[in-house]
């Protein structure tokens, strides 16, 4: 069985499409550092669609890049980090390697590896991967042969790259014979990427994987994870002080407070997925996901809340992936899209830049045609809800 069906088996099956960098957008909310605010259903705003359509620059650049066939020609995850100097870096778990035939498939022979890098200066991209030319091997790799890493959030602070990396495993020679085994980040100086830092392991105690999200908010770094029990997804959230997750104690959101504990973290929400985001927009916080509540679904929605922590409340569909399932665009009942991020670098108050991915569960569609497993990028102009236009 080859990763790639691996990952469609644990985030597809399982309910996957069902499955940082800093950035503010608007003006920061009163409530950064403290307890979640009291506010409820009732007194929490909605999200207002005014637009959202295909970002057409964003998705065409990579899609061109993948079309040469020089470097990645398809993955997904799509975690982005501005670096310094201006470069742009796109964070991605399995990934397929160039070349790509004229008419648009992959020889069968095409590296995959489990996780890479994308750099942009100005219009030249690069592929960052491990291993040779020759012999590519993915970016961040685990000790054991028989594990690998997908990536997680990011974000850059300084010269560093703080990458959180989510760690699986073989445990037995069946095709479903794999697990989880922990969640850990590395830390890389920007301008040695290819050169990741030493990997250090995290919180991973509680059967919740910290990987989600990282978003910076006044002194403390917030951390969103998932505890995933496959039809349904909770939200946890944890914080440290400062900008590294592994450099100090982490405290959990227990409902009221915070604790060291790990096990005391409290299920903020369910109907998240694996991946999402949790940005501050417009002096709240928005939290972006597909919607787990339904299984393989194609809709992207977003909460507010106050504080990092929410209540997350006023669910509004932000954005309808075209490509999924036998109505969908490819018109094949096997395509889902799936972990929606806010892109933060590209975005601003009124416009919310966000990415999903887009996968098969038949493997031998992302052989027959490059353009499946790609991510892309939407363009949804929101502003806040008025009484009379919910």
């Amino acid at each position: 069985m080859s990763p790639i069906t691996r990952r469609q088996l644990m985030r597809g099956a399982a309910g996957v499409a069902g499955a940082g960098a800093l950035g503010l957008l608007g003006a920061r909310p009163a409530a950064a550092a403290g307890a979640a605010a009291p506010a409820g259903p009732a007194s929490a705003p909605a999200l207002r669609v005014l637009s959202a359509t295909p970002d057409t620059p964003l998705t065409g650049a990579l899609n061109a890049y993948s079309d040469s066939g020089t470097g990645w020609t398809g993955a997904d995850s799509t975690y982005t980090a501005k670096l310094p100097g201006g470069r742009e870096m796109f964070i991605f778990s399995d990934t397929f390697l160039g070349p790509v035939n004229p008419d648009g498939s992959r020889p069968l022979t095409t590296p995959f590896i489990n996780n890479s890098a994308v750099v942009r200066t100005g219009d030249r991209f690069a592929t960052v991967h491990g291993g040779t030319a020759d012999a590519p091997a993915a970016l961040y790799a685990p000790t054991n042969p028989d594990h690998w890493y997908w990536m997680g959030a990011s974000l850059v602070d300084g010269g560093m790259l703080h990458q959180i990396l989510i760690e699986f495993g073989r445990t037995g020679t069946g095709p479903f014979d794999f697990a989880w085994m922990g969640t850990a980040m590395a830390s890389t100086p920007t301008d040695r990427l290819d050169r990741p830092g030493p990997i250090r392991p995290l919180p991973s105690s509680a059967g919740i994987t910290w990987s989600a999200w990282l978003q910076p908010v006044g002194r403390y770094l917030y951390i969103y994870g998932v505890e995933d029990l496959s039809a349904t997804k909770y939200l946890h959230v944890a914080r440290v002080p400062g900008r590294d997750p592994g450099a100090a104690a982490w405290q959990y959101w227990t409902g009221a407070g915070w604790s060291t504990v790990e096990g005391d973290s409290v299920r903020v929400m369910d109907g998240v997925a694996n991946e999402h985001s949790v940005v501050p927009w417009r002096g709240r916080y928005l939290l972006v996901t597909q919607d787990t509540t339904e299984l393989l679904s194609a809709k992207i929605v977003g909460y507010l809340g106050d504080s990092p922590t929410g209540p997350f409340t006023g669910k509004t569909l932000l954005y309808t992936t075209p490509e999924t399932g036998a109505s969908g665009s490819y018109g094949n009942a096997n395509v889902y899209t799936y972990n929606p991020h806010v892109h933060p670098e590209y975005s601003d108050a009124e416009r919310l830049v966000i990415s999903y991915n887009v996968n098969s569960f038949d493997n031998t569609d992302l052989y027959s045609d490059v353009s499946i497993y790609r991510p892309r990028f939407v363009d949804a102009r929101v502003t806040l809800a008025t009484a009379g236009s919910r």
